[in-house]
């Protein structure tokens, strides 16, 4: 039993430290939200909990949809890094996951309606200084 607590409290930092990596809150109500969106099974808050304070882990897909969510290996969630990787490490690019959804949600999208969230792209791309204050002072 004392095995499993340690890797419960193991799992439990490595998400944590996933969590703070990917820019996204240790809440388990958001966590709840996300979880189904990435392809996990829905779980209560409460069991999100015992993942974030070490007193249980997640099954397997909802493993793999928290990897998928935090861009991060589900072996590294599960077990750690030993030094003994299979794969290339992934870059250190990383994505929020709510950005994440709206990619996939763009390429779900037809042709007609990329060409027009490409188009508003761009136009508010030319427009990323206005929000600053500087910008703000020139509008004035």
């Amino acid at each position: 039993m004392a095995k499993d607590k340690n890797e419960q409290s193991a799992f439990s930092e490595r998400l944590r430290q996933a969590l703070q990596k990917a820019n996204v809150s240790e809440s388990p109500a958001e966590l709840m939200r996300l979880l189904p969106r990435f392809g996990g099974t829905p779980v209560s808050q409460q069991a999100i909990s015992g993942w974030l304070n070490g007193r249980a882990m997640p099954r397997q897909a909802n493993m793999r949809a928290l990897s998928k969510m935090l861009s991060v290996e589900p072996q590294f969630l599960q077990f750690g890094d030993d030094g003994k990787r299979i794969r290339e490490p992934r870059g250190e690019w990383k994505m929020n996951p709510l950005d994440h959804l709206a990619i996939e949600a763009f390429l779900n999208l037809g042709p007609q309606q990329r060409k027009v969230v490409r188009s508003m792209i761009e136009e508010l791309s030319k427009l990323k200084g206005v929000d600053s204050p500087k910008a703000a002072k020139r509008a004035k």
